[in-house]
């Protein structure tokens, strides 16, 4: 009779399986804003009994906030309140590809002290969640927009030769080279490392 294998410190059996969970544990801890899914739907009437449902993707800090704003949303286009409705499901969305770079596209409208805008934003990041909290860290500080006044309309992946915006374009050539700042000098062999060295070392390249 084989031996059982340890499943791991988070559960899971299955190697692939365990390296999801990590990429998605390393998303979930590195950005502030996650994506949801919430679905949900007026209560049901003896008028109607089987009311539409409706599901809206938005980005929150949590779950608790990702409902209210589903509200907010439905209450503005649908006339459906929180007191007579109910959530279905919540989910959070996790990134396909986490580690690949994208261009992504955000369609955005802000409230500004002198009115609403509607303004187009484009992001290198590898996940959407990246790019969404790029934006909100733009526009605090380029804007002075606090994030409840912003509404994202769409977000898209675009393709580099659809990009508009130059500083996302500079990053779109095959032979792109950065400079190396500091070089650390490291000895060939082990035998040769030391803590302390007689001359001081030049970094300058």
């Amino acid at each position: 009779m084989k031996p059982k294998k340890w499943p791991g410190p988070l559960g899971f059996r299955s190697p692939r399986r365990r390296r999801l969970c990590l990429c998605e544990l390393a998303e979930m801890v590195a950005h502030r804003f996650h994506q949801y899914q919430v679905v949900g739907r007026a209560l049901p009437t003896p008028g109607d009994e089987h009311p539409k449902i409706y599901r809206m993707k938005l980005w929150a800090t949590n779950e608790v906030r990702a409902k209210s704003k589903f509200w907010y949303f439905l209450r503005k286009l649908k006339k459906v309140k929180k007191s007579n409705g109910q959530v279905l499901a919540i989910n959070e969305i996790f990134e396909r590809n986490p580690t690949t770079i994208k261009n992504y596209g955000i369609w955005l409208r802000y409230q500004s002290r002198t009115g609403y805008h509607n303004m187009y934003k484009e992001y290198r990041d590898t996940t959407l969640n990246g790019a969404v909290e790029q934006m909100y860290n733009e526009m605090a500080s380029r804007h002075r927009v606090r994030a409840p006044c912003i509404q994202i309309i769409k977000t898209a992946t675009v393709h580099f030769k659809l990009c508009k915006r130059d500083n996302t374009k500079q990053f779109h050539n095959a032979k792109i080279k950065f400079p190396l700042v500091s070089r650390k000098i490291r000895p060939p062999t082990r035998k040769l490392k030391t803590t302390f060295k007689a001359s001081r070392p030049n970094l300058f390249m």
